[in-house]
């Protein structure tokens, strides 16, 4: 696998460092989840459970090793250095300056370690300004622009359904980290790699900031091209209150749809926009809402027109297209019975990863990794009443 040999120690908790970190795992790096004794990382008992351990939880967390540490106290730190010795990469997700307290910041761990990547993620990165705000990801896409833009004009702004900036913070972690190793093959070197999650969302809004700079104007809320702003890019009803995408930005295509619909008279009626040409965009919401929308996926199944529908997730489950791609798969894990994960992505046709484990209780390999330490099974037992594991 790409990352076979790679050794990560992962000392994040919730979604942006454990995503990143199991997506180094699904290509086969060793991760270990360094969590505090006792509960461990807390996304452990967010809602819903399967049967003893959240959903969320185990979505993120395959393919991992536990380790329970107590990073506060001094066998704790001594442990952790010993593991650092040891791995590549280093994984955080504390506010900027937490991890220096605490005797697990780059400066100390390189002194250890010079070929160590390390890989800070945080809301607002490691300097300027906002580095020491708190905030989560409503925040995030607020100030990056995009929420501004998403949803309809003179109405509140609609937040998007997933955590986009814990998500895109995450993948751009992932890259900083092989970016990092590529280079250290070359200098022998490693680096401190700095994320923030405001960061990778500004280049989402890449398109929109370039037509604000040549233009002058703002974009209204719901008017951009990707937010539903033109006739042959939005949603519409169907007459059983379900929706269908339209995503005809191409001629041709907008061409096809016309003949398919049986209106030609609507072929230079795509880059027309709903708010400015209000009967027009009212047409076409009487043209859907006169079929259900299994009866248009019909009609449109094979024709050469950009046109989908807009699922529930239990209808995701389902799709042939992704349950080919194998994107929805299920796992056994030895506690919480069948489970439903994400599969892989990027598929590589030569060195593809895969899942080969479930997540981990807490600390399930705390006393395989002090073994492979040095560590015998009567220390390890008096560090854990003491507290340490």
């Amino acid at each position: 696998m790409p990352l076979t040999g790679i050794k990560v120690l992962d000392i994040s908790r919730l979604i942006p460092g454990p995503f990143c970190s199991m997506v180094l795992a699904d290509f086969g790096a060793d991760v270990i989840k360094v969590e505090e004794p006792g509960r461990g990382d807390y996304m452990r008992w967010i809602e819903p459970l399967v049967k003893n351990q959240s959903a969320a939880f185990l979505v993120y967390n395959r393919n991992k090793s536990s380790i329970t540490l107590n990073l506060k106290s001094p066998e704790g730190i001594q442990i952790f250095y010993q593991l650092v010795k040891n791995s590549d990469v280093v994984l955080e997700g504390f506010r900027p300056e937490t991890a220096d307290r605490l005797g697990v910041g780059y400066e100390k761990l390189r002194a250890i370690n010079p070929g160590l990547i390390y890989c800070a993620i945080s809301g607002y990165g490691q300097d300027g300004p906002y580095k020491f705000r708190a905030g989560h990801d409503i925040n995030y896409i607020g100030l990056s622009g995009i929420l501004g833009l998403t949803g309809k004009a003179g109405e509140i702004p609609v937040s998007p359904a997933v955590p986009l900036g814990d998500l895109c913070g995450s993948l751009q972690a992932v890259i900083g980290i092989l970016l990092a190793l590529m280079a250290r093959e070359r200098t022998g070197a490693g680096q401190y790699v700095d994320v923030a999650m405001l960061d990778g969302l500004l280049p989402l809004i890449g398109i929109e900031l370039s037509k604000y700079a040549t233009t002058g104007r703002l974009e209204v809320r719901g008017e951009s091209a990707f937010a539903g702003g033109y006739l042959c890019n939005t949603t519409f009803e169907t007459a059983d209150g379900k929706y269908i995408t339209l995503g005809i930005l191409e001629d041709k295509f907008w061409h096809n749809f016309c003949s398919a619909v049986g209106r030609p008279e609507l072929k230079g009626a795509n880059f027309l926009k709903p708010k400015k040409d209000s009967k027009l965009y009212k047409t076409l919401q009487d043209l859907f809402k006169s079929r259900t929308r299994s009866q248009w996926e019909d009609l449109f199944r094979d024709q050469d027109v950009c046109f989908e529908p807009v699922l529930t997730l239990d209808e995701v489950i389902d799709h042939p297209q992704i349950r080919h791609r194998k994107m929805v798969v299920e796992t056994e894990h030895p506690s919480e019975g069948t489970l439903l994960q994400v599969g892989i992505t990027p598929q590589l046709s030569e060195t593809p990863g895969k899942i080969s484990r479930p997540a981990p209780e807490v600390g399930q390999h705390t006393a395989k990794i002090l073994n492979s330490l040095g560590y015998s099974s009567a220390k390890i037992g008096e560090l854990h009443k003491k507290g340490v594991v």
